[in-house]
């Protein structure tokens, strides 16, 4: 399992910056313009606050983890969450699970 959610990592950070990336190429490094895409119409209004309830739901399970646990390897999952995409965090959040369980399959 190791190998796929480190895999699951890589594809959650290549895939979308690998877009994010073409926008920001074609219309300026501005954020504010991205974030307003980010709401041009339902559908991506409806991707945009999926994502972000996903986030809040995985930053809330990370603080417990950290602090129930004092499991501070969790809060790497925090700026990986807001600074690449749920796509990287949670699947590096299910690695460090693995780990913690010594799981090696």
């Amino acid at each position: 399992m190791r190998i796929i959610y480190l895999a699951l990592i890589f594809a959650g950070i290549y895939y979308p910056w690998r877009h994010f990336y073409a926008w920001f190429d074609q219309n300026g490094w501005d954020l504010g313009p991205m974030i307003d895409a980010w709401y041009v119409n339902e559908a991506t209004t409806a991707l945009t606050w999926d994502l972000t309830i996903a986030a809040i739901a995985l930053v809330v399970w990370v603080l417990y983890e950290v602090i129930a646990r004092r499991d501070f390897w969790w809060l790497l999952v925090i700026p990986v969450t807001f600074g690449i995409g749920v796509s990287a965090g949670l699947p590096l959040a299910l690695l460090l699970l693995t780990i913690r369980r010594g799981q090696t399959a």
